[in-house]
């Protein structure tokens, strides 16, 4: 499965961290999770930024590119 990409995300001064996706807020984490959050996004960021935000691939793409509806 390819890696998710178009994430980023800012740390604020009070704390908190916005998680952008194609430059647009996805969500904002506050006190202990962004803390967690923040810990996690060293070993593979664009991947926890996706699960974070809950944008990620659920495994029907393949069945949706073979509708009729797509070709």
């Amino acid at each position: 499965m390819p890696a998710p990409h178009g994430f980023d995300y800012q740390e604020r001064g009070d704390g908190s961290v916005v998680i952008l996706h194609h430059g647009r807020p996805a969500t904002t984490l506050r006190g202990g999770r962004a803390a967690e959050f923040l810990a996690e996004v060293e070993t593979d960021p664009q991947g926890v930024m996706a699960r974070w935000t809950g944008n990620y691939r659920r495994g029907n793409e393949r069945m949706g590119k073979n509708h009729p509806r797509n070709r």
